[in-house]
């Protein structure tokens, strides 16, 4: 019996209870909103579906039915506008997510809290700061939606399985990301001797451009909210996968946001490094290999969020 509350029901809370229900992960969904009508009816659409899928309980409700959840999944705040950054968003959504803790927090108090809501790594570090909750109980979405653009795309450069590309996205769920290229391997075959290894008479696969790849997987979220609006799926896929492993009893490693504590010399500040996900959360952090210049680079990506922190009210 898993019950996962989830605060906001725009495009992606509402999407995520979606996909929580067809996947079968819980047995209680609560849906929370300050639009209350909207919450309904979400709950509703998805409901009525029910009968197709696992059997599920999800509802809206107040914060007061969120009690005894395993998970709080927040989505509240502004959505971002096309040609908005992410950060430009922090201090409105700083404000909304502050104004979310108490009530929660005090009838989900032993819950597991994965923070989707943008700028992630700067609502997690607040969250971190004055929610109460144990550290290892609060999860930023971080990198692990940009990580997995990033397989996306290698998969389509060598046409292969995205489930045998192995690659991260570390640092801010935004602009100073950056890929660890030396670590990137396909089969365990290093990512620069890929072109080599998998093109033959047969199959003639184009030179990896590096430059093209981090564009792509950095411009990707713009690019969409430019076409569509809004982006929802992928993430909503990513934060299911993010649930599965919070509930499982194996251990899995992922690239989320979380407080870091001098790890690579950084300190008081959450961005995505390689973490184990599992049982009640956090698990531990997993110290990556990174050369010189990589760690000059989350270093740098650190940086750019704490000018944001301290130009803003936390």
């Amino acid at each position: 019996m898993n019950k996962i509350t989830i605060i906001g029901t725009g495009s992606v809370g509402s999407t995520i209870a979606y996909t929580l229900t067809v996947s079968g992960l819980a047995s209680e969904i609560v849906m929370i909103d300050i639009n209350s009508e909207k919450a309904l009816g979400e709950a509703l659409d998805i409901k009525q579906g029910i009968p197709f899928c696992t059997p599920c309980s999800i509802y809206a409700g107040s914060y007061a039915d969120a009690a005894n959840s395993d998970i709080v999944v927040i989505t509240s705040g502004v959505a971002r506008k096309p040609g908005q950054s992410r950060l430009e968003l922090a201090q409105t959504n700083i404000n909304i997510v502050k104004s979310i803790m108490p009530e929660i927090t005090h009838y989900a108090p032993d819950a597991v809290y994965i923070i989707v809501s943008n700028p992630v790594d700067i609502l997690t570090y607040a969250f971190c700061k004055c929610s109460g909750i144990p550290e290892d109980r609060i999860i930023g979405s971080g990198t692990i939606l940009d990580t997995a653009r990033l397989r996306a795309r290698l998969s389509e450069y060598y046409s292969i399985s995205q489930n045998n590309v192995h690659a991260y996205v570390l640092g801010e769920h935004g602009d100073s990301s950056f890929i660890p290229w030396s670590l990137a391997n396909i089969s365990n075959i290093p990512i620069q001797e890929c072109h080599a290894s998998f093109s033959n008479s047969n199959n003639m696969l184009p030179e990896l451009n590096c430059a093209e790849v981090e564009e792509y997987v950095r411009k990707s979220g713009g690019r969409i909210i430019e076409r569509k609006g809004a982006t929802f799926y992928a993430v909503s896929c990513s934060v299911c996968h993010l649930c599965r492993c919070v509930l499982n009893r194996m251990d899995t490693t992922m690239t989320v946001s979380t407080m870091m504590h001098g790890e690579y010399g950084i300190d008081d500040v959450c961005l995505s490094t390689l973490n184990t996900v599992g049982d009640r959360g956090i698990r531990g952090k997993v110290m990556l290999p990174l050369n010189d210049k990589e760690i000059l680079q989350l270093q740098n990506s650190a940086e750019k969020l704490k000018e944001i922190i301290r130009n803003t009210t936390i």
